[in-house]
């Protein structure tokens, strides 16, 4: 897949602090790229650069292969922005909010009409689109942010911290939609501070803390980076320790301890080796009743690389 958005070397300063500080990465169509970090670790101000808002001290954002600058045009129209403060008018409604966002795109006639019908479905407002935006909940208005963004069909969308605040059903709806724009092949920039989400939607991940890019990748291969393996839990009977020796010797097992009643077993990628570590503890008479997978996640691994916990 071809790159949507390449941003190099990125850095900002103000005054003596230097709120991002060689920040590079890029997106392909159709993929979820997160940003994770805790609030002030430069998150925000980073997509600042990149949707043109804010100039940089240095480096360079391209979005589909158009330079992005504060003063630029061309490739910002391909960017749909989502900002973590609400972008709407409470005296209007949900349609007349989209209404008139698209006609600042340059919208208009029966395209927009239909355009604004297909977004109030897709962010599940059909229902409530002649209904005044002061009387949303606020994962209603959440969720027509969204839409506001997703408009004028942007190959890049930008979502900073679409979750903040809402109610677990509109954020489930808002996770949804996620899913399926990048099903669709649009490229999603995603910021957030809950490591549950960037676990869910995205398919890489960059961990940022003070301005840093401390790691990027996906989430196995973040695990890896750190050392960090999955624990494999055994409940059972019979001669589960027999079984002890032969798992040592099944490659990607790296310790297990045992006894009559149990096995716990680290490993990297346990899932891959899980039948043939069932298979070994049946073959030395073992009896299992239950088995547990407990995968690392990306909670450990910003632990390890940073010192301290996601929302520190």
């Amino acid at each position: 897949m071809a790159n949507i958005l390449e941003a190099e070397g990125l850095v900002k300063r103000f005054d003596e602090l230097v709120a991002v500080n060689g920040v590079s990465f890029s997106i392909a169509e159709g993929e979820t790229y997160g940003l994770l970090g805790p609030n002030g670790a430069g998150k925000t101000t980073a997509i600042s650069m990149i949707a043109g808002l804010l100039e940089g001290d240095a480096g360079s954002v391209a979005v589909d292969g158009a330079p992005i600058t504060t003063r630029s045009t061309a490739g910002k129209a391909e960017i749909g922005l989502v900002p973590q403060d609400l972008a709407i008018y409470p005296d209007l409604t949900a349609a007349e909010n989209l209404s008139f966002f698209g006609r600042l795109y340059g919208m208009g006639g029966e395209a927009l009409k239909s355009r604004v019908a297909e977004i109030l479905k897709t962010v599940g407002l059909d229902d409530r689109a002649d209904d005044l935006v002061k009387e949303y909940s606020g994962g209603m208005k959440r969720r027509l942010n969204i839409g506001i963004g997703l408009l004028h069909k942007p190959r890049l969308l930008i979502l900073d911290e679409p979750t903040v605040g809402v109610d677990p059903q509109s954020r489930n709806a808002i996770l949804e939609s996620v899913e399926r724009l990048s099903e669709e092949g649009m490229a999603v920039l995603y910021t957030t501070h809950y490591m549950e989400e960037a676990e869910r939607l995205c398919d890489r991940v960059a961990i940022i803390d003070e301005g840093v890019l401390q790691a990027e990748g996906t989430r196995r291969e973040l695990v890896a980076l750190v050392g960090e393996k999955d624990r494999v839990s055994i409940v059972g009977g019979g001669a589960l320790a027999a079984a002890a020796d032969p798992a040592r010797a099944i490659d990607g097992v790296t310790e297990v301890s045992a006894s009559d009643h149990g096995m716990e077993i680290l490993a990297v990628d346990a899932s891959s080796i899980l039948p043939e570590l069932l298979a070994c503890v049946t073959e030395a008479g073992g009896r299992i009743s239950e088995v547990e997978v407990i995968e690392p996640n990306l909670e450990a691994v910003f632990l390890h690389l940073t010192g301290k916990a996601l929302r520190d």
